[in-house]
């Protein structure tokens, strides 16, 4: 029953911080020092993997009608127009794909420690802050907008997600007010990015694996997943609600502390350089 426990509290850390831009690899790590499986490190790095597909579930609830080409209820027009958003999603989605296919093992061999984690947690949170005290008027209010041309550089930022601390929202949204978006396009945009992202993510990992989980393992996946999905559609609703209002500096400034905690936490356990 403790790993059901702890599949529990690492779905809630992962469906809130997955679609904030906090990084929910910085935050599974943290949590992961205090609530550990018994099941070794190829099992704790799948389902931090995995349990990601909870939160996918939760933006497709969300957004069914609005990402639903064929939806009776849209007019041709509109039809067309979430056919436009789609293949602007597969744009965006290429070069993260391809980079990810070859770079997976050697990323996670080489940069997932608690140095580059906080590292890229503190910088991004200065990227953040500074974004947002520039003040840029948005040229993309809407989708209609978003050119495939800026919908691949938007793609090209969310590349830079695979270094671990990084967050994919972060670098996502980041990139995308950079280029001229709001707040409320970038944001959404960087939720429907994550679909094809982090399923295709997920079934990498899950075929490097082979599927060779006993029943025990495929119950905490099962149970980890599905408090993802529940906990994010919450995380979404706040976020969304919270950018009408607000800007992402707190958040800058909160990926700074957190990044300044891990480094003091692996330091003085002495696994900081492990």
């Amino acid at each position: 029953m403790i790993e059901i426990l702890y599949a529990i509290i690492l779905g809630i850390v992962e469906g809130i911080t997955e679609w904030l831009p906090i990084s929910s690899t910085g935050h599974l790590i943290l949590a992961g020092e205090f609530f550990t499986f018994s099941y070794g490190t190829d099992f704790i790095n799948t389902f931090n993997v995995v349990i990601q597909l909870g939160a996918i579930l939760a933006v497709v609830v969300m957004f069914f009608h609005k990402l639903n080409p064929i939806s009776p209820k849209k007019t041709e027009r509109e039809k067309k127009q979430t056919w436009r958003l789609w293949f602007k999603v597969i744009v965006a989605v290429i070069p993260s794909a391809i980079l990810g296919l070859f770079l997976d093992d050697w990323l996670e061999l080489h940069f997932f420690n608690p140095v580059t984690v906080a590292t890229m947690l503190v910088i991004y949170g200065v990227l953040m802050i500074i974004l947002e005290r520039r003040n840029r008027v948005p040229q993309i209010e809407n989708f209609k907008q978003l050119t495939y041309k800026k919908a691949l550089f938007i793609g090209l930022f969310q590349c830079l997600a695979l270094i671990p601390g990084t967050s994919r929202s972060a670098a996502t949204i980041i990139g995308a007010v950079w280029l001229g978006s709001s707040r409320f396009v970038a944001t959404e945009f960087s939720f429907f990015l994550a679909i094809p992202t982090m399923l295709g993510a997920s079934a990498l990992k899950l075929l490097k694996t082979g599927f060779a989980f006993s029943g025990m393992e495929w119950l905490v996946l099962g149970v980890g997943t599905f408090v993802s999905f529940i906990v994010s559609v919450f995380a979404i609703k706040f976020l969304m609600d919270y950018i009408r209002k607000h800007d992402f500096q707190v958040f800058g400034y909160y990926r700074i502390v957190l990044g300044i905690i891990i480094l003091v936490f692996f330091f003085a356990t002495g696994q900081l350089f492990v």
